[in-house]
């Protein structure tokens, strides 16, 4: 087994001993409930585990991971000639024209409301007692790590929909709509109040938990985007947050940027807060929706991506990296393509069949390409005779990520030669064979963004749109060459003030309301208390 010190996430809904195989008298275990079933304190981990396993379905097309990307000016789903249309859904992230009856809004909903439900059920098992734990630990530290958990579901809600109802015990009844304002500062409070129980440890054991650092690094998250959901900036907060985190000096840098994301990732010294996948035990995590079907024979797949593939790299954004910097083909695949032999061609198949699979960066628009445009993710690279499912664990908070909210803090505090010095360090392992292209300048940060807005139509720039300069634009590329395809662009799109303002390939700006999504409809129509997000009724 590939993680051999994996949370147990099988929720094991019975254990049977049978001591005596041959008693043939019924017992009917559908009368079975938790007041009558003793959990012994080995139990604690196969309790905690489904919070943590639900978080293995963020990585979808059809969920969270692709509304943070395709949302936004770094990705796109179009259609092409193998498919990829399914009545426009995927366009409608693109153009921002999605509704309340989105399957991704549905499903980004329900998999961060199952979450708090998991979390509330075992808080509550645990502050009553009805699950012991190994007498060496504490139930507070357990409750501790839950609230955190529960925590983060709830940053991922505010941070997606704005106001939305807030739950924190398993009552049934139906609850009504509270501020982002308010849950932002009870979500704080828990994360704080909890700091104290929570392991300091950075250990296998702790590995796809919530420990300190991990509670802390969401803390900073938090505080970052604090602007946007309380109107109240707070970067002295996260500012501190990130500094005891370098402190610990538990965390580093890895040497290649690519071995945060390699199949065998686990337990990476860069590392802070990973959802463990598993392509046996753990499964979740595929890239089928990016890559070419004739890409199974590049890494001699078990099974076949989907059709032509789609999720992929908008142009504008490609032409803003430089040529030399290494993230450029640790992130995207492109180019010719060939079997896992290095020499023989890919061929496609579809409307350019008999000519090399050759992914090339421009797209016509974001609405429809031939089945070779557009470069591809592989910064989660599959293994060569890898499965359907994949091994590479995800890395949802890591030490770069601790070093440019730093960065960005200092840099809004006016502290820019300091702020460039953490950018610049982040920036050497992507330019280690040209290690003066690594530096980089405060001026250079402070400047107007590289990525060339605008509407696109066959290839070229149609209309620009908003062509104003974005305070600290340069920095803001760097956010982007770094946590491309990490589930971040949308969140940091909004604090810069470009995700509802800019023209990007078939995209132009739908107003304010895009920064939320809508309540799921079959959520509103289930519970009256509710209201739908002012700018969606």
């Amino acid at each position: 087994m590939k993680k051999r010190y994996y949370i147990i996430i099988a929720v094991i809904v019975l254990l049977i001993n049978n001591t005596a195989c041959n008693d043939l008298t019924e017992t009917v275990y559908s009368d079975l409930t938790e007041v009558g079933y003793s959990y012994s304190p080995d139990e604690i981990y196969s309790v905690i585990g489904p919070v943590y396993q639900n978080m293995r379905g963020m990585h979808s097309h059809s969920g969270f991971s692709i509304m943070q990307e395709s949302t936004t000016d770094i990705l796109v789903m179009p259609a092409n000639a193998s498919g990829w249309d399914d009545g426009g859904i995927y366009k409608k992230m693109h153009l921002h024209t999605w509704n309340a009856e989105a399957p991704q809004v549905r499903n980004l909903w329900s998999l961060l409301y199952r979450g708090v439900l998991h979390s509330n059920r075992i808080i509550e098992q645990l502050e009553k007692e009805i699950v012991p734990v190994p007498s060496h630990l504490t139930k507070e530290s357990f409750i501790a790590e839950i609230k955190v958990a529960r925590a983060f579901y709830y940053w991922l809600l505010i941070d997606n929909f704005g106001d939305v109802p807030f739950v924190t015990t398993t009552s049934q009844e139906l609850p009504t709509i509270t501020s982002k304002d308010e849950i932002f500062q009870s979500i704080v409070n828990d994360i704080t109040s909890s700091l104290a129980q929570l392991s300091s440890e950075n250990n296998p054991l702790m590995y796809g938990r919530f420990n300190k650092w991990a509670a802390k690094t969401l803390l900073a998250n938090l505080y970052l985007n604090s602007i946007v959901y309380t109107g109240k900036a707070e970067w002295d907060r996260c500012l501190a947050e990130c500094n005891d985190i370098i402190n610990s000096e538990l965390y580093r840098l890895e040497e290649n940027y690519s071995d945060c994301f390699h199949p065998h990732n686990e337990n990476s010294a860069e590392t802070i807060f990973a959802i463990p996948y598993d392509a046996i035990n753990g499964s979740g995590l595929y890239l089928n929706y990016t890559f070419h079907s004739a890409t199974r024979y590049k890494y001699n797949l078990a099974t076949t991506p989907w059709g032509a593939g789609s999720a992929k790299a908008i142009s504008q954004f490609i032409d803003t990296y430089d040529p030399d910097d290494r993230r450029l083909d640790d992130t995207w695949e492109h180019g010719l393509q060939y079997a896992a032999d290095g020499i023989t061609p890919l061929m496609c198949t579809y409307d350019r069949a008999g000519q090399q699979l050759n992914y090339s960066k421009d797209l016509p628009d974001g609405l429809y390409t031939t089945e070779d445009e557009g470069y591809r993710i592989k910064k989660y690279l599959p293994e060569i005779g890898g499965q359907y499912n994949m091994n590479n664990d995800v890395p949802f908070f890591r030490y770069a990520q601790v070093l440019m909210m730093k960065a960005e803090c200092l840099l809004r505090k006016g502290q820019d030669n300091e702020a460039a010095t953490i950018v610049t360090q982040v920036r050497q392992r992507a330019f280690k064979n040209i290690p003066s292209k690594a530096i980089i300048s405060a001026v250079q940060l402070k400047a107007n963004s590289k990525y060339k807005y605008g509407y696109v139509e066959d290839y070229k720039i149609m209309e620009y749109g908003d062509i104003s300069p974005i305070e600290f634009g340069g920095f803001y590329d760097e956010l982007g060459y770094e946590f491309a395809c990490e589930w971040i662009r949308r969140r940091d799109m909004i604090r810069f003030g470009t995700y509802t303002t800019k023209s990007w390939l078939s995209h132009k700006p739908e107003g304010n309301k895009a920064k939320v999504f809508p309540i799921p409809q079959v959520v509103i129509d289930a519970n009256p208390n509710l209201t739908q997000n002012p700018d969606y009724q």
